[in-house]
């Protein structure tokens, strides 16, 4: 990796306190560029919660910021630019980089105030219908990275500045997430799920767009003629409105009205997500809109076999029937049909599994995205969008 002339202090700037797809990929990526001397960061995020946590770990300063008040309702935009106003004239960093794609529009809407000079910069890490006034808003930052070309393409048809905006996919740590023997691992993670039976994992936030429901009838469906699969769900839900309650509610309602409570196992929030990929049978995500899906990184850098919808930036990082089976979002049916496709064609799911991993390797390494990072922040004039990946 190329390296400045002097180290850049660069304030990030998080919505949430939570750990998710986009926290887990920025985490990563200044884990990368820390190790290179290149960058000094500091954390502008809730002082508290898991994100704090991880930050913190990694000596990460975290000076507190947030848009919300104590009680999760959105502070007047006054209050917000008074208080992230007074962190930036403490604090002088040279860039402030945007984790989500709500920030990135905070950025723009204070890009008139009076800072101290700064580079502002934004990760779109969503495929969202916008308004005028929210592109209006994005295009005043300096620059914009998108995690995918879909990602960038949905953005630019409305209206957002093609030249303002590169693609930079996400990277994975190779040596984190690698295959490794699971029988060991499998044991102590899955003790009550017999040896010769099948592990399906899902990995993510439990929400609508995340499609486990649609991956939940598929499996019950299933089990009338495979007993021997197990469906597991890693992750939580974070929504408190009561169709995101009642999304989930309806996970279970699916396997108790079938008679068949034991074959789903409803983890929640873990950390040892390389483990669990290592102690799985097969990945199946089942979104109906993924920008660029850090679960699919992990599990393909993993050397797990994937099945996917064909959605939004999956089909960047992953090839139709060399890297994964990939099948249209909310067909339950195609959708059970092609996992039983590949319970049943073990070899099938070795090759798919070992050209991921190459695949992974040749263009999605963390390295790569870190030295990309890197070029972003550090040349003003370069906005070329970039996307290409190795076909």
């Amino acid at each position: 990796m190329s390296k400045p002339t002097s180290v850049q202090h660069v304030a990030v700037l998080f919505e949430f306190p939570t750990l998710n797809g986009g926290e887990h990929s920025m985490l990563s990526v200044l884990d990368a560029l820390r190790a290179e001397g290149a960058f000094q960061f500091t954390a502008l995020a809730p002082g508290t919660g898991l994100l704090a946590d991880e930050l913190t770990k990694r000596q990460i300063p975290v000076r507190e910021f947030s848009v919300r008040n104590e009680f999760g309702e959105k502070l007047p935009f006054d209050v917000i630019e008074q208080r992230l106003s007074g962190l930036l004239q403490e604090l002088r960093p040279d860039i402030l980089h945007a984790n989500s794609l709500s920030m990135s529009r905070l950025t723009g809407q204070l890009a008139g105030a009076t800072f101290p000079p700064l580079k502002r910069t934004g990760h779109l890490r969503d495929i969202i219908r916008l308004n005028k006034k929210t592109v209006s808003d994005l295009n005043r930052n300096d620059g914009l990275i998108a995690v995918s070309k879909a990602t960038s393409d949905f953005h630019v048809a409305q209206g957002l500045d093609p030249l303002r905006c590169r693609v930079i996919h996400n990277g994975v740590d190779t040596e984190r997430f690698q295959p490794r023997n699971s029988a060991t691992l499998r044991k102590k993670l899955f003790p009550s799920i017999p040896a010769a039976h099948r592990i399906l994992l899902n990995v993510g936030q439990i929400c609508l767009r995340k499609g486990q429901l649609d991956l939940a009838k598929a499996v019950v469906g299933l089990l009338q003629d495979h007993s021997d699969v197990h469906l597991a769900f890693v992750g939580q839900r974070h929504s408190t409105k009561q169709e995101s309650v009642d999304y989930e509610a309806a996970i279970q309602q699916q396997f108790t009205r079938a008679g068949c409570d034991t074959h789903l196992h409803m983890l929640g929030y873990r950390d040892d997500i390389p483990e669990l990929m290592n102690a799985g049978d097969l990945l199946v995500h089942a979104a109906r809109q993924e920008p660029f899906g850090r679960t699919l990184l992990e599990a393909a850098s993993s050397g797990l076999p994937i099945i996917a919808t064909d959605v939004g930036g999956t089909t960047e990082l992953l090839r139709p029937e060399t890297d994964a089976i990939l099948v249209s979002s909310g067909d339950v049916a195609s959708l059970q049909a092609v996992i039983r496709r590949a319970l049943l064609a073990p070899e099938l799911c070795s090759s798919l599994a070992a050209s991921a991993r190459r695949r992974i390797e040749a263009n999605f390494a963390i390295e790569n995205a870190a030295d990309q990072l890197a070029k972003f922040w550090n040349i003003e004039e370069d906005r070329v969008t970039d996307y290409s990946v190795s076909r």
